[in-house]
């Protein structure tokens, strides 16, 4: 599950879980919800492999959007759904989705950067809580 926050200019994504995993996945899908306003628009036409090395659950996160984010800006792909494996070394993942139709999708926010302020990723009674602040 996960949530939008407002932070000042910025916008705040919440993502809690029972598992690690998930965070990853939803934390995926919030970041195309911030990027597209109808992300079931996104057809699963193109599948593609992504590796994040590091053992650090807050900074593979930031890397696993980041990379996300550059794939939308440069290779103006956009990902409906989302596979993660996590181990010690980092996160072994698997996306789907398709070039930007820009007559069916409809663009929300430009988001211009992952950051690092405020980087939440932690266990607590429920699961798992991350936050991470993105730059629109």
């Amino acid at each position: 599950m996960y949530e939008f926050f407002e932070h000042t200019a910025d916008l705040g994504l919440r993502i809690r879980a029972l598992e690690a995993e998930t965070i990853f996945v939803d934390a995926a899908r919030a970041l195309t919800g911030a990027i597209v306003e109808n992300p079931e628009s996104i057809k699963l036409l193109e599948r593609a492999e992504l590796s994040i090395v590091g053992e650090d659950r807050a900074l593979v996160l930031f890397d696993w959007l980041n990379e996300l984010l550059y794939r939308f800006e440069v290779d103006h792909r956009l990902y409906g759904k989302f596979e993660v494996r996590l181990d010690s070394g980092g996160l072994q993942g698997t996306v789907w989705g398709e070039p930007i139709d820009r007559d069916r999708h409809k663009l929300a926010h430009e988001v211009k950067a992952i950051t690092y302020h405020e980087l939440k990723f932690v266990r607590d009674d429920n699961g798992w809580l991350a936050e991470v602040i993105v730059d629109i």
